[in-house]
């Protein structure tokens, strides 16, 4: 059987951690930041945990990552 594809652009929005999470960035970051207040692009900086019914397609995506 042949080796399973990763995904690269998946593979390059999250990480794993090494308990298993899966880390990703908040979405809202990326332009238009002048209108937004500087407490709600601080709360954009934490980074996420992909929610459980998630996990496993981004994990079919990214196959040897962890």
């Amino acid at each position: 059987m042949p080796k399973m594809k990763t995904r690269k652009s998946a593979a390059k929005r999250f990480k794993f951690t090494g308990t298993g999470k899966i880390v990703r960035r908040n979405t809202g970051k990326g332009h238009l930041m002048m209108k937004k207040s500087g407490g709600r692009k601080r709360r954009l900086d934490v980074e996420s945990c992909v929610a459980s019914g998630e996990k496993q397609k981004v994990r079919r995506m990214v196959p040897y990552s962890a």
